[in-house]
């Protein structure tokens, strides 16, 4: 290897909207590298014999092809090859926690900043759908096999393309009105521009996935009458039912669920209402329980609505925050408070109703927990109150039972998921496949698609095998 990576230019930062400005709208608030930059970045990457950071991605992204396809201006070729194993660039360039992942491994990161493998995927992907058609692959010559694919999310849609490639018919079927799963219900705007969802779900549509919206599996058919006109079933729904503290008052007026608050946001437009006919209610004093990713999409969202004041309370301290750091950064900058070491006990509300107040105790941390982070433990006689008169619970989700009840013989796991084979998605019955959110739990957009891709490639040994 033999560079000195001290002599190498310092990581290229990624220019960003003002937080004064950014907080009125809901438009995208990094705003990508240009050419230049995005070179002068690529130039950093030490093209490593063995690179880590290809084991740390979950599809295998082939990362210093493309970096070094970007160091030499083939732009549209970079996102051609990332596109080989991963279907989303512009996407995974965008909400992928890389500093967990291929960024984590970076060898440069050991004793300089890591190449910012995210940056330079979200511009080369941006870079075709500005200057190219983005021409899918010719897919395999046709099998005569068809797979159901239940969810367009990004496990959906990452087993729905390799399983086009290969030749087979391939049926999403999205429960509500729009494609994209928590890709669109779940992350806002300002992380997520809609033209560039929209644009890779067409890229999808060119590969021949036909897309069915409106459809709930387990009511508008079951998985036993997929399979009568499909060969196999991939079972991709997600986990989109909410989990709740269980503490009193959480059924008081202007107490929402991160997932309803984001899913009526993100969804269903409320920040345009009344152009769009759901509203959404949210007051001067907004709380917002709990610190990962989501609880931060949710107060950055609420921070655009209100011209009040919008506090994250978290039981932990601030290192123990598993949300990205680039989230909390922004979320800092945007004027959101933070209140840490503290938990809610109650909810109180007024003779209407409405939430008034968070009854809250003090924590301390203890040994770490499972999780490896510091347990949080009640302080005694530390009870005192937090006017609020909107309230959002984002700590966690589950998993709908609704496949799971209308599947006979399908397994389960203690927590409700789908119990499958984690490499392959193989469940206990015979042509029906799962992965993704409704098998692990919450995890990663590029988690997702990783097991859509492994699933993927065990379904076309199944059909094949079926058709022996």
């Amino acid at each position: 290897m033999g560079d000195n990576t001290s002599s190498r230019a310092p990581r290229q930062p990624m220019p960003e909207r003002p937080a004064d400005e950014r907080v009125r709208d809901f438009d995208e608030v990094p705003l990508g590298y240009d050419e230049e930059t995005a070179v002068r970045e690529a130039e950093r990457c030490l093209q490593c014999r063995n690179p880590q950071c290809v084991l740390g991605c979950p599809v295998a992204v082939q990362i210093p092809e493309f970096v070094k396809m970007v160091t030499e201006g083939q732009f549209a070729e970079a996102a051609r090859k990332i596109k080989e194993t991963n279907v989303f660039p512009a996407i995974c360039g965008r909400v992928c926690p890389q500093e967990r992942q291929c960024e984590l491994k970076c060898v440069l990161g050991k004793r300089d900043e890591p190449v910012a493998i995210g940056r330079l995927e979200r511009f080369v992907a941006d870079y075709e759908r500005a200057h190219d058609d983005p021409a899918p692959p010719q897919p395999g010559k046709s099998t005569g096999k068809a797979v159901a694919v239940v969810g367009s999310g990004p496990a959906g849609m990452a087993c729905a393309a390799d399983l086009a490639k290969l030749g087979h018919r391939v049926t999403v079927f999205e429960l509500f009105h729009e494609a994209g799963g928590v890709l669109r219900y779940g992350i806002p705007r300002f992380r997520l521009p809609r033209r560039v969802l929209n644009a890779e779900l067409g890229y999808m549509e060119k590969l021949g996935v036909e897309i069915r919206t409106n459809f709930v599996v387990g009511r508008t058919a079951t998985v036993d009458e997929l399979l009568e006109e499909y060969g196999a079933v991939f079972i991709s729904g997600g986990a989109g039912l909410p989990r709740f503290l269980g503490t009193p008052g959480e059924n008081l007026l202007g107490v929402y669920s991160a997932n309803e608050f984001l899913t009526r946001v993100n969804l269903m437009k409320a920040y345009r209402y009344p152009d769009y006919d759901t509203p959404v209610h949210c007051g001067e004093q907004v709380i917002v329980v709990g610190g990962g990713n989501v609880a931060m999409d949710t107060a950055r969202s609420a921070r655009r609505l209100t011209q009040g004041k919008v506090t994250v309370v978290y039981r932990r301290s601030h290192a123990e925050l598993p949300a990205r750091a680039e989230e909390i950064e922004h979320a800092e900058q945007e004027g959101i408070d933070f209140l840490f070491l503290t938990a809610p006990t109650e909810l109180l509300g007024n003779e209407e109703s409405w939430v008034t107040a968070a009854r809250c105790v003090r924590m301390e941390l203890g040994e770490p927990d499972e999780s490896g982070r510091r347990r949080p433990m009640e302080i005694e006689d530390s009870q005192f109150d937090i006017p609020c008169d909107t309230a959002i619970i984002a700590v966690g989700t589950r998993t709908p039972p609704l496949i799971q009840s209308t599947t006979p013989g399908l397994q389960t796991t203690d927590s409700g998921g789908i119990a499958a084979d984690l490499g392959s998605g193989a469940t206990s019955r015979p042509g029906v496949f799962a992965g993704g959110d409704i098998v692990t739990g919450s995890a990663t957009v590029i988690e997702a698609m990783g097991a859509g891709r492994g699933a993927a490639e065990a379904i076309d040994k199944y059909l094949a095998s079926a058709g022996e």
